[in-house]
């Protein structure tokens, strides 16, 4: 379960990271692609900051997280400069894919797939 402080921090990392990659990010992957926070969990003991986010407008999401991770660098210094004043250890940032939404939007095709051969089952309004 996580601590208070971990959730402050948390918010605090998906935040400023998120205002980040819209600043900074098409410099690192590109101005057609469309990168999101969408969570952040820090550690116990707040030395890793593992940051979900969302991919849109490609296929191929592991090259975007790859071009994030060999710009390591640049955007530890670039949200080092944005947080500097309210943490104090900076923590290590790790880099997730959260495919939540495209599972979603999947499983909505199928849902629609299902009710248009009609093998959804009968609903209340049908009997």
């Amino acid at each position: 379960m996580e601590s208070k402080r971990q959730k402050q921090l948390a918010e605090i990392v998906k935040r400023n990271f998120g205002i980040l990659l819209q600043q900074e990010g098409g410099l690192i992957y590109g101005n057609e692609v469309l990168v999101t926070v969408t969570s952040a969990v820090m550690s116990p003991d707040m030395s890793i900051a593992k940051i979900y986010l969302s991919v849109y407008n490609t296929e191929n999401k592991q090259a975007v997280i790859l071009k994030m991770e060999d710009n390591y660098h640049q955007l530890k210094q670039a949200f080092v400069h944005r947080v500097r004043r309210h943490m104090r250890r900076i923590p290590d940032l790790q880099f997730y894919i959260d495919d939540t939404l495209d599972e979603m939007y999947r499983l909505n095709a199928l849902f629609d797939k299902l009710g248009d051969n009609k093998q959804l089952g009968s609903s209340s309004e049908e009997e």
